[in-house]
């Protein structure tokens, strides 16, 4: 077949039309009317908190509770040996977390979404701290500028990136309530303003106290408790931050799902275990099961309960004997963590929904209260009473968990009488130092799988007293987080410029505020 010109041209001219066409209804035709360009904050808040909270969990089961001899390890006992690495948690994660946060304010600011923007500036600032209490100087006035092409951000020092983070709790505090948007998505406090008010607040204290000892926090924290209906700050045992997990996958308690080899390679810390029946504490039956040795079922005698010393070798852990016969040791003569964080594979008594994920508690903030009124900090109340309601409310908090799990044999255990609170090591008496390590000890006895914040809180006020166990790599208890290896091979140049400020890159490299 023979074409000629008039052929080509007509081909020509209909393949332009045909283009222009294709150009011209392009972006109609391949638009994705389930993949929107543009995704609302009430779609990106749940994702944000899940995630976010589930890694401070992580973080609690793996490393906070046993750096602070809640928990020990019977088995590839690296971490309880204080072998630790360059961490990439939380580093990595809150940081990707922080763009979805950006993209939050972004978003709900440009339509005058003034709860989205406040909830999500609550949210940036406690990651931020919840970052630098762990590994230090850290990325955060360019940390999130990569659009703007800036992808070596600098880090800042802890001072200047905790009076960011106050002024933003401060600002959040401000602008929350402003605006009437229902905030949909919000998967930590349902909606509530005013709880994201208060956990702003009851966080700002906490950061104050963290720094008492490089500034005065007395003027900001007697503002904040002169003005409860400007600054209002968690204040019954109701309200908290705390993350209520669900029966269905993947919205289960974290531990739920765990292997039970996995789950078992933690038991109950000699450390705490010595602690709680020193003082005769109900809590002991919450944080803790009867060893399979004693056949207690799921509440037994005080002598049913056994922890392991912290920081053994692998060899020795495994086969920890509690009475010191050897033919009576190994993992059935020592206690599981409680049956509220434990995994379906492990008995049938464990609850998807029994362990919540605390970020701040009613608990904490009384004990942030009673120290900073013994201490002179603040006017408003008496220590001994914030002391009190502190002590009171953990147990009951446990009590109102175990009844939530169908355990009322365990619930009825958990209750104080006048004779606890009467007992020398717990009576609010003696000196100043004498209290305040009163205080200390039992706000560690309370922030039991709370995250990092008794480690962090530890780090600042050294009680209870906490010792490496005899086979650690290092004869110091740890006080910050290695910087993940990505940071060193990235950001180089200003990694080097933190060390040169902070410190070697060492888990023995105290942070700017811990300076006891």
């Amino acid at each position: 077949m023979k074409l000629n010109k008039t052929y080509f041209s007509g081909l020509a001219i209909a393949l332009m039309l045909g283009v222009s066409s294709c150009d011209k209804d392009f972006e109609k035709v391949n638009t994705n009317p389930n993949s929107p360009e543009k995704v609302s904050s009430a779609l990106l808040l749940p994702n944000v908190i899940r995630n976010t909270t589930n890694e401070i969990a992580g973080n609690s089961w793996g490393y906070g509770n046993i750096v602070m001899q809640y928990t020990a390890k019977i088995q590839f006992t690296n971490e309880d040996r204080y072998n630790w690495g360059p961490q990439s948690s939380p580093y990595s994660s809150f940081y990707n977390a922080l763009r979805d946060i950006n993209n939050i304010i972004e978003i709900s600011g440009a339509s005058k979404q003034q709860n989205y923007v406040g909830i999500a500036k609550v949210m940036r600032a406690h990651l931020f701290a919840y970052m630098s209490d762990a590994y230090g100087e850290i990325p955060y006035s360019e940390s999130l500028q990569a659009k703007g092409e800036l992808n070596y951000p600098k880090f800042d020092t802890q001072e200047v990136i905790f009076a960011g983070v106050l002024k933003e709790l401060e600002d959040a505090n401000a602008l929350l309530g402003t605006t009437t948007e229902k905030v949909e998505g919000d998967i930590l406090f349902n909606g509530n303003v005013t709880l994201w008010k208060k956990f702003a607040n009851s966080l700002r204290l906490r950061i104050l106290m963290r720094l008492s000892d490089r500034k005065d926090p007395s003027q900001a924290m007697q503002a904040i408790l002169s003005n409860p209906t400007q600054s209002p700050i968690f204040s019954t045992p109701t309200e908290q931050a705390a993350f209520q997990y669900l029966q269905d996958v993947p919205n289960q308690q974290p531990l739920y799902t765990t292997r039970s080899g996995s789950f078992d390679e933690v038991r109950l810390s000699e450390r705490l275990e010595s602690e709680l029946k020193g003082l005769n504490d109900p809590r002991l039956f919450a944080y803790a099961q009867p060893t399979t040795s004693s056949a207690a079922g799921v509440l037994g005698a005080v002598t049913a309960y056994e922890g392991v010393p912290n920081g053994l070798g692998d060899e020795e852990a495994l086969k920890y004997s509690p009475s010191g016969d050897a033919t009576k040791g190994g993992s059935n003569f020592i206690s599981r963590v409680g049956l509220l964080w434990a995994c379906s594979a492990c008995t049938t008594q464990a609850s998807p929904v029994g362990a919540q994920s605390i970020l701040m508690s009613y608990v904490e903030v009384q004990f942030i209260l009673a120290e900073a009124r013994e201490r002179g900090f603040i006017t408003t109340g008496t220590a001994e009473d914030y002391y009190k309601k502190g002590i009171q409310a953990s147990v009951d908090y446990y009590k109102a968990r175990y009844t939530v799990i169908s355990q009322p044999t365990i619930a009825a255990k958990l209750v104080l009488d006048d004779a606890y609170f009467a007992q020398t090591k717990v009576a609010y008496s003696g000196t100043t130092q004498e209290k305040l390590a009163k205080i200390g000890t039992q706000k560690w006895i309370a922030l039991f799988f709370s995250g990092m914040e008794s480690w962090h809180d530890w780090k600042r006020t050294g009680y209870p007293s906490i010792k490496p166990g005899p086979a650690a790599f290092i004869a110091t208890v740890p006080v910050r987080f290695m910087y993940p290896s990505s940071v060193q091979s990235l950001n180089g140049d200003n990694y080097k410029a933190a060390l040169g400020r902070q410190g070697v890159d060492a888990i023995s490299t105290r942070v700017w505020w811990d300076v006891k």
